[in-house]
């Protein structure tokens, strides 16, 4: 017991530690590689925060069971959108961007409706895992130099807003201003570290926050199954609530602390970033490396409703960011309420 419980508390340390080395790391690395936090966001500590979900399923495929690499998918990104992002709203209300609205949201809802189609099939082929890998490679090439073509159109509004005051002295036009790059003087004066310390700062996160998960799934199960069995809860039935709370939202933990970190630090484009970029890999990188492995068979039939509350969520989410292009506290808790249903009602029907 004792060793649990150590395993829990030095499990959270790492996630916490990590998470701040994670944010301080990809930001650095945002400003250096002259790329927005959203971008970062979504690429890096997105995908970085995955990494144990890819684990999870790549394994669960290499012994012969890939339909796990399914429901740890759907169930992480149902956790990464109703628990995580409506925990960070609660911590601090989310803006939204128009890019983020045009592009990413359409992209994940998009990646959603393929799985489900692929799911449709019975079996999740190999080419399909291969176009999806495809998908995700193409994806963020493009989302790269959209970034930097916008970045330049920025810096070309700013010369000309320059300009067009030094040459009126009067004030600079409000559809200029609104172009440029939302900084302060405080965080212009502030020192970037050197890349390759950013670099080793993600880095050392990503492998801190992954081991830190771990560890607290662990010592929560264990102390889990302990007090199931001294209160006569049969073990196969401790086991499938532990596989569908601790399990699920273990694996989500990264994403879950690099979010609220990301808000507490005021960078809440990466910490919306970091969710939207975590669906899109789990679908397109863990799916399709898992049945790149091995195809994925029964991919319907025991996981239709979780592809369901999945997309549900996903325009629930957008909606919500759609009105006053703001995540507010009180739809955040509606978020967080909604994710309490979806476990009971699972746990009631397992």
């Amino acid at each position: 017991m004792y060793f649990n419980i150590a395993f829990i508390i030095f499990g959270l340390m790492l996630l916490v530690k990590g998470g701040d080395f994670l944010i301080d790391g990809s930001v650095s690395i945002a400003k250096r590689a002259k790329l927005s936090p959203l971008i970062i966001g979504l690429t890096v500590v997105g995908f970085g925060t995955s990494m144990p979900e890819l684990f999870v399923s790549a394994q669960a495929a290499m012994s012969g069971s890939p339909a796990i690499s399914i429901g740890n998918v759907a169930g992480s990104n149902i956790a990464n959108i109703a628990f995580i992002i409506g925990l960070t709203a609660l911590i601090h209300p989310i803006p939204t961007k128009r890019d983020m609205m045009r592009i990413d949201m359409p992209f994940m809802l998009l990646c959603m409706i393929l799985l489900m189609l692929a799911a449709l099939q019975e079996t999740i082929e190999r080419w399909m895992g291969i176009c999806m890998f495809a998908a995700l490679i193409i994806y963020i090439t493009w989302e790269i130099q959209h970034t930097r073509k916008m970045q330049l159109l920025s810096k070309q509004h700013a010369a000309a807003a320059e300009a067009l005051h030094n040459a009126t002295k009067g004030p600079k036009p409000k559809q200029f201003i609104d172009t440029l790059p939302d900084t302060t003087d405080e965080e212009e004066d502030k020192p970037i570290m050197p890349l390759w310390k950013a670099i080793l700062f993600v880095l050392l996160a990503l492998a801190a926050m992954v081991l830190g998960a771990n560890l607290l799934v662990e010592g929560a199960t264990s102390m889990a199954m302990a007090l199931g069995k001294s209160f006569g809860v049969e073990q196969t039935q401790m086991e499938r609530i532990i596989g569908l709370t601790i399990v699920a939202v273990g694996t989500s933990l990264p994403e879950l602390f690099a979010s609220a970190i990301a808000a507490r630090k005021g960078q809440t484009d990466m910490a919306v970033g970091n969710i939207i970029g975590s669906c899109i890999f789990n679908i397109l990188c863990v799916i399709g490396v898992s049945s790149i492995i091995t195809p994925i068979t029964n991919a319907w039939e025991p996981f239709y409703i979780d592809y369901i509350i999945q997309f549900s969520a996903g325009l629930l989410l957008w909606f919500f960011l759609s009105t006053k292009n703001l995540l507010q506290r009180w739809e955040g808790a509606t978020l967080l309420t909604l994710y309490a249903i979806y476990i009971g009602y699972t746990i009631i029907n397992n």
